[in-house]
């Protein structure tokens, strides 16, 4: 006889991750969707969650004045199953959960991978005011229907992808970008040259991008100049917005 399949658990929120002297009041919160496989009902792995921890706890720190809370979300499936969507499924009940605890609070979508497909495609939520994708996984040229853009009118979306992406293709991100940016001024992407999938070669830089939008679009900071500027910049310019080095430490000068 062959094995009863396992039956698969609910979404759910990680436990908020929030800094040391954060106030009590949250006021926004990012909800981190972590990456996964292009099609797998099996339950995600513990390490997807693990591996999210300590970019959490770095929006965190950034965020510790402004009443930032940060939850990583759990997937029911590994995949994103073809017209399904689990992960976007997943992530709109993230953002309603969010709105059962909190409140009436801005919710910022910020994914990797897989996760990344899902912010975009989850950004008509009505919490979601912004959305970060990090080297998105995107369907190929050839599929039959384009990645719907619709939904990020009205949000801040900033799209982040290394140029030596082996495992999702930098071009696709940058077609998705361009057709959100007629529709959606309030559209940019940032090109981390010979950075790759994981975004751990200038992980440092990557790291303070996704603080400076997160803090900007969440609590209405002002936004760094190159993240102003690449808002502001017609396409191509601001779609191929080169990362550059050191974008954390001058920011702190």
């Amino acid at each position: 006889m062959g094995q009863r399949a396992l039956p698969l658990s609910d979404p759910r929120l990680g436990r908020a991750v929030q800094a040391a002297g954060a106030t009590d009041e949250v006021s926004g919160v990012v909800l981190l969707l972590p990456d996964g496989r292009a099609d797998s009902h099996r339950r995600p792995s513990t390490l997807s969650y693990a591996a999210q921890l300590p970019f959490a706890r770095s929006l965190a720190r950034a965020g510790v004045g402004d009443g930032l809370a940060v939850h990583v979300l759990h997937y029911r499936r590994r995949g994103w199953n073809a017209e399904a969507a689990h992960p976007a499924e997943d992530a709109a009940w993230a953002a309603d959960e969010v709105q059962r605890r909190y409140g009436d609070v801005p919710v910022c979508l910020v994914g990797h991978g897989m996760g990344g497909r899902a912010a975009l495609r989850a950004a008509g939520h009505g919490a979601v005011t912004s959305v970060l994708a990090m080297a998105p996984w995107l369907p190929e040229r050839a599929a039959a229907e384009p990645e719907p853009v619709k939904q990020l009118v009205g949000r801040r979306v900033l799209i982040v992808h290394g140029t030596n992406d082996e495992r999702t293709d930098p071009e696709l991100s940058y077609r998705l970008a361009e057709r959100a940016k007629k529709s959606n001024r309030d559209t940019c992407r940032f090109e981390v040259h010979s950075d790759g999938h994981a975004l751990r070669q200038h992980r440092s830089e990557v790291v303070a991008l996704a603080a400076d939008f997160v803090r900007g679009s969440l609590f209405a900071r002002s936004y760094a100049r190159p993240v102003a500027d690449a808002l502001a910049a017609p396409p191509p310019l601001g779609l191929r917005m080169p990362l550059a080095a050191g974008f954390g430490r001058s920011l702190r000068h």
